[in-house]
């Protein structure tokens, strides 16, 4: 694979179609760190899912690229409506994983000095961890209605504010979900998760504008250099977990019944029309909409926690949210394909929606710039806000990268780690941390990840979206 790497232009390298290939493979990278990539095990991955029935243009990889189930995560791929499969393993088992950030009227010199009493204080009232439980009790019914809702559900219960949903991908909700499709399993795991932040790689970021980019889509964004903001990086928790779970298992067996062959079995997969199909589609939006509904609470939550330790008004605070990105997802868009007007199923699995100005699909308040893209780093070094283009959406279904992207996994992170105290290493570089998991800080040191910096650079220079602004952590919470 590594041998039949052709490099396109300075960002883009193409897999030539081999094989059963159907289309080719496209990969956005950096010469430095196509190095790296063209020696791991995702290319393979990003070949394999050429071959899926259905796919159209290519499959694609962005710059934070690195392994998953099936489908590499930083993948990309676009399936035609009618003719094409879905798969569980191009969403990915947390469901409509994303990130959301709002902004403050506050700035560094305002926190700083309360900033251990915030940390403090949002670790005891957000609930993180593996298998966390909010204070959030939910009835069968009450649950199915988030299923159906999303965002909207909790905005109507006093989770935030009716503008925090033109400011949300999808308004918060992604039609077509179906509790009745969602196991047993699946529900009782949700029931008691809702407004819970989760493990691993979600977090609760404190941190400041440090850098401005480009100052009229900051100033439609409510940016400004010095000003406080609060990130938060969560998905669909155990019930997304199950869903995909539960689907994998189904298609697993309903592929064996389909006239073609996979090259990897976590492909599994169903066409997008057939029963099975249809009935994942229902489920997983109902996961996304779980999700969305978990980071308005969440938001919420946080919001709380400010105006409780500063000791100040909601006007002093003046929170308000600038946008919620989600990844791992599949949805029904119109694209251009070989210059017409084409229906399809875009598997965004690690990766961002990236819409340009003027987009029906983008929120009436950035449609005259774009649509706002979130794109987290790790928790020592900086995240960052871009805005999306016309290039990604004649390119890449309108798709740009979703973080830094790991280049050690768990194990050989915890093993890198031995001996070194990394809640110190940050508090020394003025980054407060709090954290639940016995080996969190290990998995997710910054060595863990790619540098950020890079990543962002090569999708800024590829065209798939643009820099706004620069953010730097001060306070991470993590599960």
């Amino acid at each position: 694979m590594a041998s039949e790497l052709i490099q396109i232009d300075e960002y883009t390298w193409e897999i030539p179609r081999t094989g059963n290939m159907r289309v080719p493979g496209r990969i956005y990278a950096s010469e430095s760190m196509i190095e790296v990539i063209r020696h791991e095990d995702a290319l393979t991955q990003v070949a394999n899912v050429a071959t899926l029935p259905g796919i159209v243009k290519a499959s694609l990889a962005m710059p934070d690229i690195h392994q998953g189930y099936g489908f590499s995560i930083g993948g990309v791929a676009a399936f035609d409506w009618n003719e094409g499969v879905v798969s569980p393993g191009g969403v990915g088992y947390d469901i409509n994983c994303g990130v959301r950030l709002s902004t403050t009227r506050l700035e560094e010199s305002d926190v700083r000095p309360r900033l251990e009493d915030l940390v403090n204080g949002l670790y005891r009232n957000i609930p993180s961890g593996v298998g966390s439980q909010g204070t959030i009790t939910l009835t069968e019914r009450e649950e199915k209605e988030v299923l159906r809702t999303g965002s909207p559900w909790a905005v109507e219960r006093g989770f935030g504010q009716e503008g925090d949903i033109e400011h949300t991908e999808d308004g918060g909700c992604l039609s077509g979900a179906n509790p009745d499709e969602v196991s047993d399993r699946a529900l009782a795991r949700g029931k008691k998760q809702l407004g819970t932040l989760g493990s691993g790689n979600h977090f609760l970021e404190v941190g400041v504008v440090d850098e401005i980019y480009d100052e009229r889509v900051a100033q439609a964004f409510g940016l400004s250099e010095g000003q406080v903001t609060v990130m938060l990086h969560s998905g669909s928790r155990g019930l997304g977990y199950q869903i995909c779970d539960d689907f994998l298992a189904v298609m697993a067996r309903h592929v064996q019944t389909l006239p073609f062959e996979l090259p990897d079995r976590q492909l599994s997969c169903a066409m997008i029309q057939s029963d099975p199909g249809k009935r994942y589609f229902s489920a997983m939006a109902c996961a996304a909409n779980y999700a969305w509904a978990n980071r308005q609470i969440l938001m919420y939550l946080a919001r709380e926690v400010f105006l409780k330790v500063l000791r100040i008004g909601p006007r002093d605070l003046g929170m308000r949210l600038l946008y919620d990105v989600c990844h791992n997802i599949a949805k029904k868009e119109e694209h251009l394909v070989d210059g017409k007007p084409r229906t399809v199923c875009v598997h965004r699995k690690g990766a961002t929606r990236s819409f340009p100005a003027g987009h029906m699909a983008v929120s009436p308040a950035y449609r005259g710039v774009g649509q706002p893209v979130l794109v987290p780093g790790d928790m020592g070094t900086a995240s960052y806000v871009l805005v999306g283009t016309d290039k990604a959406l004649n390119e890449t279904f309108g798709s740009t990268c979703h973080g830094a992207g790991r280049v050690l996994s768990r194990t050989a992170a915890k093993k890198a780690a031995r001996g070194r105290a990394i809640y110190r290493e940050l508090e020394d570089r003025g980054i407060l941390v709090r954290w639940t998991g016995r080996g969190t800080m290990a998995e997710e040191m910054p060595d863990a990840y790619k540098d950020i910096s890079q990543v962002v650079e090569v999708v800024h220079g590829a065209g798939l979206s643009r820099k706004v602004a620069r953010l730097r952590p001060m306070a991470v919470v993590k599960g």
